[in-house]
């Protein structure tokens, strides 16, 4: 009996998270200085990492694959990518693709990310 794996995403909720707000060039710029930023077109093939983590999308979209399940991710997505799980990746449309990164450490999630 084999187990499917699902990937984890946490879709923004506005009736629960509230209105997501990212209209602000301030508020862009401060999270984009706190995180990641790849250019479109960014590629990131099939990999692993040693630690597990969580990516939340500031900006730009994100097509990811992992498990056999292939995904966009948006603005106020989280995608939790367990430790050597392969999954490759690619920033798409005309947009920089901006994220937080966390990396788990002994089952707490810490912001790796400044």
């Amino acid at each position: 009996m084999s187990c499917q794996q699902k990937l984890s995403i946490e879709k923004w909720n506005s009736g629960v998270d509230g209105e997501l707000i990212m209209s602000s060039e301030n508020m862009k710029k401060k999270l984009r200085l706190k995180g990641y930023s790849f250019d479109p077109g960014t590629y990131f093939p099939d990999h692993t990492h040693e630690v597990s983590k969580k990516d939340a999308i500031i900006s730009g979209n994100f097509q990811f694959s992992m498990y056999g399940q292939t995904v966009l991710l948006e603005p106020g997505d989280i995608v939790e990518v367990a430790k050597q799980i392969i999954h490759n990746a690619r920033v798409v449309g005309s947009e920089k693709w901006n994220i937080l990164r966390f990396c788990k450490i002994n089952c707490i999630f810490m912001n790796f990310s400044s």
